[in-house]
């Protein structure tokens, strides 16, 4: 009877004790999940590429955008050129001070040869009388040149008021506006007038052109032969600086004429002008998209933008109380969920030093903000991601 009641009470202690042991497991359990969740964290983070603003390098007009919304281009492909010369009319007179100034070089130089010629009749059969005559032929060689572009360029200017003139008589003609055409044949006749003229100073230029080689080439002969006489360099000097500070003033002129061509910097698609928030909330459906043909744009005014097809790293930003666990190089779990799905191992390649405001698309509320601190990870070569893709980010 004893052992019957010793056995009794052994079966009821294990039954009361066993709840316990599981109770205990199960609290176990629960501290070494917690602490395992506390080791981890779960954020989202945006794939990113680099986002080219292409800007205006001077104040100057929009000649052509040869490129549309989200169409593709690649590194070095023309996306726009621009027109730097806003004023025909301040280049014309630009134009005609350096033909006056050409003018009194030409009048400096008559005397100056005169001068060279008097004394080429004292000395007939001196060598430093042929040296004379060959630098004033180069110089009076360059001046004719010189003289000669300003001419033609002012001519090339005209021609284009004078061909944009038949476009809008044209225009006016073929919308009725006007009902007999001799406006358009009057512009047609002096379009038609100045260029055969432009052909001609062309043409003239050449001739000039030849004329300056040959002249050079023989004062380059004459000096082979001859011994060098400073004096004949001393009396054109000042001409001979004086040409050549008219020369870049030309160049300067033309130079400012030639477009400016803006090309992409990176492969990519382009997308809006991307702008302060306040100013995109101000525009118009449709503005601001891409500069157009004929705007006006200052020096430094975006036209468009050029995005990466290929994100180069995602952008996740940690909270306060997951801060402590974030660590530049520590290991990360990324998780794709948009097909196809995908989970790549990356690590955190940098953290940044402030606290920041995330985007409106990774807020828990929408209408409370949140902030945190970002952090770049680096993406693998092997996951497929998107500009602008979510993707999930948790921590090893």
């Amino acid at each position: 009877m004893p052992k019957i009641l010793d056995i009794h009470r052994l079966g009821s202690l294990r039954l009361h004790i066993l709840p316990f042991l599981v109770w205990l497991v199960a609290v176990a359990a629960v501290v070494v999940l917690f602490h395992h969740r506390a080791m981890r964290f779960e954020v989202l983070g945006i794939a990113q590429g680099q986002v080219r603003q292409i800007a205006s390098t001077c104040d100057g007009r929009i000649k052509n955008i040869p490129i549309e919304l989200f169409e593709e281009v690649k590194q070095g492909d023309i996306v726009a050129v621009i027109d730097a010369v806003l004023d025909n009319e301040a280049i014309e007179a630009e134009l005609a001070a350096i033909s006056a100034e050409i003018q009194h070089l030409m009048a400096q130089l008559v005397p100056t040869q005169e001068q060279l010629l008097a004394e080429a009749a004292d000395r007939q059969t001196s060598w430093l009388d042929n040296g004379r005559r060959f630098a004033v032929d180069v110089e009076a060689a360059s001046i004719r040149i010189l003289e000669q572009k300003t001419i033609l360029e002012s001519d090339r200017i005209m021609l284009e008021d004078l061909a944009a003139e038949v476009k809008i008589e044209e225009s006016l003609l073929e919308k009725g506006a006007v009902s007999e055409p001799y406006n358009l044949k009057k512009a047609q006749a002096l379009h038609d007038s100045l260029a055969a003229k432009i052909r001609e100073s062309e043409k003239l230029l050449a001739q000039a052109q030849q004329e300056l080689d040959e002249a050079r080439k023989r004062q380059s002969e004459f000096a082979d032969h001859q011994p060098y006489n400073p004096s004949v360099d001393s009396a054109l000097e000042v001409i001979r600086k004086a040409v050549n500070v008219q020369e870049k003033r030309l160049e300067g002129v033309l130079k400012r004429r030639e477009p400016v061509v803006l090309k992409s910097p990176i492969d990519g698609v382009i997308i809006q002008v991307l702008g302060r928030p306040r100013d995109i909330a101000l525009r118009r459906p449709g503005e601001v998209v891409i500069g157009r043909e004929g705007e006006v744009v200052l020096a430094g005014e975006p036209i468009l933008t050029i995005a990466e097809t290929k994100p180069r790293e995602i952008i996740a930003y940690a909270g306060l109380r997951q801060l402590g666990q974030v660590r530049e190089g520590m290991a990360v779990q990324l998780v794709k969920t948009i097909e196809p799905a995908q989970i790549a191992i990356s690590k955190v390649a940098h953290l940044g030093p402030t606290l920041e405001r995330l985007p409106e698309c990774l807020w828990e509320m929408p209408n409370i903000a949140q902030w945190g601190h970002p952090m770049m990870i680096e993406i693998p070569p092997n996951l497929k991601l998107k500009p602008g893709e979510m993707v999930g980010i948790r921590g090893l």
